[in-house]
């Protein structure tokens, strides 16, 4: 199979890549993080590059590209720990809405390829752990009542998209900012991103998805989220590397650089090879995107449970590396670490893709034919 990437693919990399060391400084990183977490000026920078439209279709004024395309954007964000939600709003968003009414999609999708709306996926519960079918959120008439957690910039988004039980089944539905009934709560995640809590009462929703297709729906909404979280993580880890090799490479003890330590050079080895298997299931994961349910399911599954796994070690090696400095504030690869821990548990932690995929095993475990 080729893996090469097009000249176009390459070249959007390449615009990403240098927004990012021109414009998202770990300096400037840290303002964001100090000023709450989201960045109205750096978001803004997102737009100019084009990236709200990259997966919304061309009928609606977006680019229309697909997975592979995104997976090279969210390597290069993930590069730089960008905080902004770009794969809520630029990604499953318009997923989700190409499933809505033909009005809703004219009304939302050309705002967000433009820029002018962010729209984000508010589908966590407190009880619910990372059931997607299940919800407490209710909705009667048109209208919803429940609560939503770990909600991406959630006071600041332009609209939600919402699950609720309707009758006996899951449907979507978009909620905008200030809606009677709705009031959000912010806050900042471990990594400095900002996130908020919703709550609906008698809140006025717009109907995207019925019970019919509800979960379907949402369940390739969080794959195409989780495809994109392995694809952020791989860019990650692969800077949080260089720079642990640059540290090896200039700090000495007994005299020399602590690179020249075989047991050290080891232990590199073994994040080189944990870094090479996040990335080849990433790819697996945005290959997979547009497979069947069933087989999708699987393999975004079998690729975040490897993500996380890689995520884990990696950091916590990385850090160990560095000694004392791996974990202070002031030095950059913490910050690497705090967002490969968060990343971790988000669309689901190890342990429930475990479950996953386990559950989703055959007789033969896949072993044979």
């Amino acid at each position: 199979m080729d893996f090469d990437f097009t000249e176009d693919q390459q070249s959007l990399r390449e615009a990403v890549l240098r927004w990012v060391e021109k414009d998202y400084s770990f300096a400037r990183r840290r303002s964001i993080v100090a000023d709450g977490g989201f960045s109205r000026e750096a978001w803004d920078g997102l737009v100019g590059l084009g990236l709200l439209g990259l997966a919304v279709p061309e009928a609606h004024g977006g680019m229309g590209f697909g997975p592979v395309d995104a997976m090279v954007v969210m390597e290069e964000l993930g590069r730089g720990i960008v905080m902004e939600p770009f794969a809520q709003a630029g990604l499953i968003a318009p997923a989700v809405l190409s499933h809505a009414p033909d009005a809703v999609q004219a009304a939302w999708l050309p705002k967000i390829a433009g820029g002018e709306a962010l729209v984000v996926l508010a589908h966590q519960e407190r009880a619910n752990r990372y059931r997607l079918d299940q919800a407490s959120t209710q909705e009667v008439n048109g209208r919803l009542t429940g609560a939503k957690s770990l909600v991406a910039a959630g006071d600041l988004a332009d609209a939600f998209i919402v699950p609720a039980i309707s009758g006996s089944g899951l449907a979507l539905y978009l909620v905008e900012q200030g809606a009677a009934g709705l009031t959000t709560r912010a806050y900042s995640l471990q990594d400095g991103s900002r996130a908020a809590e919703l709550t609906f009462s008698d809140t006025p929703a717009t109907l995207l998805v019925g019970p019919e297709q509800g979960l379907a729906v949402l369940e390739q909404a969080v794959d195409i989220g989780i495809a994109a979280l392995c694809a952020e993580g791989v860019g990650a880890m692969e800077k949080l590397v260089a720079i642990t090799v640059d540290y090896m490479n200039t700090r000495k003890q007994f005299g020399v650089t602590i690179s020249s330590f075989q047991a050290l050079r080891h232990r590199i080895a073994d994040v080189k090879m944990q870094l090479e298997l996040a990335r080849s299931m990433s790819y697996f994961a945005s290959l997979k995107l547009g497979a069947a349910p069933a087989a999708r399911r699987l393999a975004l599954a079998q690729a975040k449970l490897q993500l996380g796994n890689s995520m884990r070690f990696v950091g916590q090696q990385c850090t160990q590396l560095h000694g004392g400095i791996g974990v202070t504030d002031e030095y950059i690869s913490s910050h690497y670490f705090k967002r490969l821990t968060v990343m971790e548990i988000q669309f689901g932690d190890s342990m429930h893709q475990l479950g996953e995929v386990s559950s989703r095993m055959q007789e033969t475990a896949g072993v044979f034919a």
